[in-house]
């Protein structure tokens, strides 16, 4: 397109009103993992065109266990990524890595501990004494040692999770690490009982989570791509938990064909069920909110559990410059 005509199709856009990118620019967000439910409301604003109303032409590229994804976000390979959670973007500031969070489409973070119901696990404050902790190296390097200086759990009991529920369903003096989404849908099946199942950040892991990075200069020089997509995607979310979901749900089948129906429904009562994308800040700020004093509240608690070193200016992980606008409440039913 000539320079006379982007001009002129810039003032049109003006004279409309529009503030989205131009010229439906092309954008690719990567998953951190293969398509689900957990990833709905980005299927949900794709299919329902919210993200072309705006002027992004988007491609969810999904993740899975050969897929390194944020590798492709700083070699300018994908636009946006699904983060897990703010210990990665406080690591990048640490760094020196320039990544900022710029949405958390989970105001809470999914990961739970499971127990044997009549077992004597029953409550949060039983389940320090379990005989084991069966926890991912990542989870015994993050959110265990936070368990630890809390709640007095005791990391000396800790064995390797391996991603199948047996040994948790064999030991019922046990407890297992899990996503509220999934694990407990898992033992249901294998096990035939619905396990004991403790948010973390209903006991105090403030970090968000399901974030969505993108690299410094994105933000610096294609704001209005930003803002497009953390728009669509808030619209997408609230229609994908509220509305008609089957256009997503279908997408998400297609991109990942062993994924059930079943497993889906499970996901999506869940996640409401536990408020996992719609609470919080949310419920004021809109879909993706954030705020500085949550971040302080994690890292603070992440420092005092050792999981991060003091001294990171976590003010460099993250922006608020496109949240926190009440995007989409207008479309919760």
């Amino acid at each position: 397109m000539n320079g006379k005509l982007k001009m002129a199709a810039a003032c049109a856009a003006l004279a409309l009103g529009t503030t989205g990118a131009f010229a439906n620019e092309k954008v690719i967000f990567g998953t951190n993992w293969l398509a689900q439910a957990e990833h709905g409301g980005y299927y949900q604003a794709l299919a329902d065109g919210d993200y072309a109303a705006c002027g992004v032409d988007l491609t969810i590229q999904q993740g899975g266990p050969q897929v390194a994804g944020r590798p492709l976000l700083l070699a300018g390979k994908i636009d946006f990524y699904m983060g897990g959670n703010m210990q990665q973007a406080f690591d990048a500031v640490a760094q020196g890595i320039p990544l900022r969070v710029v949405a958390a489409h989970f105001q809470k973070e999914p990961q739970v501990m499971m127990s044997h119901p009549g077992e004597g696990l029953d409550k949060w404050e039983d389940l320090p004494k379990a005989e084991q902790y069966i926890v991912g190296d990542e989870g015994a390097q993050s959110f265990l040692l936070w368990m630890a200086e809390e709640y007095g759990f005791d990391v000396g009991k800790r064995v390797p999770y391996t991603f199948n529920p047996a040994p948790f369903i064999a030991n019922k003096k046990s407890i297992q690490q899990g996503y509220v989404t999934s694990e407990p849908f898992a033992v249901e099946k294998a096990g035939g009982f619905m396990p004991n199942v403790f948010l973390l950040a209903d006991y105090g892991y403030s970090t968000y989570s399901t974030t969505v990075e993108a690299m410094q200069d994105t933000i610096d020089k294609r704001p209005e791509v930003v803002q497009c997509f953390v728009d669509a995607s808030a619209k997408g979310w609230y229609k994908y938990l509220y509305g008609d979901n089957k256009a997503a749900n279908e997408m998400i089948k297609k991109d990942n064909p062993d994924i059930t129906d079943e497993q889906i429904a499970f996901t999506i009562a869940q996640l409401k069920k536990y408020g996992i994308v719609d609470s919080g800040d949310a419920e004021k700020l809109g879909i993706g909110a954030m705020t500085d004093a949550r971040m302080k509240d994690f890292y603070d608690k992440m420092v005092k559990a050792k999981v991060e070193p003091e001294g990171i200016d976590i003010s460099k992980a993250y922006t608020l410059q496109f949240v926190n606008k009440g995007v989409g409440l207008d479309l919760k039913k």
